[in-house]
């Protein structure tokens, strides 16, 4: 499994406050009122980054050899996909926080504290999220085999060739 890169981070990013910008855009051209995220919406992206993270810890133990027994690499392997999608899930949250709150400060009317605070914490919350995110995965990094560069290994019978030399 390839890390998570900046590229794909910063592309839900991009989609995310685009989003958000055009979902006012919208809003207000039908005249509804602008989308004010609800305040949970920051504290469970903060829980979900701690419950990924929480997830990783027991993991990165067993691979450094402070816990005994084998590493689950099924259990390493969800949990890293849990942290990936998490960081992408993230930087798209935090995107719309964004693009809401570009929407709210090009807006002629000052916003009210209460808007901008929930936007603002959705911001934060989707940030907090991706960095947990990528500490999880991390966490969860399997240190590499020597069998993994060569398969097969050292088997006399293989053709130089495929041994690799």
């Amino acid at each position: 499994m390839k890390r998570t890169g900046a590229g794909i981070l910063a592309s839900a990013a991009v989609l995310g406050i685009a989003a958000g910008y055009l979902l006012d855009q919208m809003l207000t051209a039908t005249g509804r009122p602008t989308f004010t995220p609800t305040v949970m919406l920051p504290i469970l992206l903060v829980l979900l980054g701690v419950a990924v993270v929480g997830l990783a810890v027991p993991i990165r133990r067993a691979t450094r050899g402070e816990r005994g027994g084998p590493v689950n690499p099924f259990r390493a392997l969800r949990t890293a996909m849990l942290a990936k999608a998490s960081s992408i899930v993230g930087a798209a949250v935090g995107g719309v926080g964004v693009g809401l709150l570009a929407f709210l400060l090009t807006r002629p009317v000052p916003p009210s504290v209460g808007s901008m605070s929930a936007v603002i914490a959705t911001i934060v919350g989707g940030a907090l999220l991706v960095v947990a995110a990528l500490i999880a995965e991390h966490l969860c990094t399997i240190r590499k085999d020597d069998d993994d560069e060569h398969p097969g290994g050292d088997d006399p019978g293989l053709e130089p060739r495929l041994r690799g030399h």
